[in-house]
């Protein structure tokens, strides 16, 4: 993930370190196979308010939602994508991080695809 230092601006409402730590924390979710305590309140923040997802009650009315049954998972990342290749440009201030993000999930496809207790997520899915 390397690639990505340097390359995220600092901004009103959230610095270019805290992006970074966002778009660490996203990989850390994927790596693990989107386990629960790796779904960090940096990453709820950051989807809730800035990929087009609502909030919920708390962090974990959001991964419960989202991440503990298999079509939920799969709409989630259905929305994500979709979300994040639409609205680009609209909140320009987000838009370093919603480039980075779908880079991180992509590698972490086939990881996803056999991680047991989740549903398949396929590659049209992602993109």
């Amino acid at each position: 993930m390397t690639e990505f230092e340097g390359s995220f601006t600092d901004v009103q409402f959230i610095t270019a370190k805290e992006k970074m730590l966002v778009l660490k924390s996203w990989e850390t979710f994927l790596k693990h196979g989107l386990k629960k305590q790796h779904f960090t309140n940096r990453l709820y923040e950051h989807l809730h308010l800035q990929s087009g997802f609502i909030a919920h009650y708390n962090i974990w009315g959001f991964y419960s939602t989202y991440f503990e049954a298999g079509e939920d998972t799969r709409r989630f990342f259905e929305h994500f994508c979709s979300y994040t290749t639409q609205n680009y440009g609209a909140n320009i201030d987000f838009d370093d991080l919603n480039k980075a993000v779908p880079t991180v999930l992509l590698p972490s496809t086939n990881y996803l695809l056999s991680s047991p207790g989740h549903p398949p997520v396929y590659r049209h899915h992602l993109l």
